[in-house]
């Protein structure tokens, strides 16, 4: 098992999971659903990117490659843990999972300047920023199952 497929498996899946996430979360809250997705380009445009309602190459461009790229930061993390020990069922992949996923969540609204934050807070309220990352641990969680050879029961 190499680092390179479970970074590739858990952060395409985290990615998807939270911009999954991220747009029911939108709607839910009465938003448009790339006003969440727009914002993470708040390191680029500022606040007001949360304000854009539309797909346009300046805000969501820019979000989507800042968004994917985090989740393939944060899966390395959790690749190198899964590649040093054996195989996993799916709840001890999805609790490791979670505690790598609050730990992200309290890194990006703790630990790292405000411009640099994934941004969901300009659009969202703080429940559905905790649903996102919720979902990110469903995404790392199954992006690792996918990567294993065999899973175990």
């Amino acid at each position: 098992m190499t680092i390179a497929r479970y970074v590739i498996c858990c952060g395409t899946a985290a990615g998807f999971a939270t911009l999954a996430a991220m747009t029911v979360s939108a709607r839910r809250a009465g938003k448009h659903p790339l006003q969440p997705v727009n914002a993470t380009s708040h390191w680029l445009h500022g606040e007001k990117a949360a304000a854009v309602r539309r797909a346009d190459l300046a805000h969501t461009a820019p979000a989507l490659i800042t968004h994917f790229a985090s989740c393939a930061f944060w899966a390395l993390p959790f690749a190198r843990w899964l590649v040093s020990r054996p195989p996993r069922t799916p709840l001890h992949m999805l609790g490791e999972a979670s505690l790598l996923s609050a730990f992200a969540a309290a890194f990006d609204y703790g630990v790292v300047p405000k411009r640099l934050t994934p941004g969901w807070e300009l659009a969202l309220p703080g429940r559905a920023v905790a649903a996102i990352f919720a979902a990110m641990a469903l995404g790392l969680a199954a992006g690792g199952l996918a990567a294993q050879d065999k899973y175990p029961l």
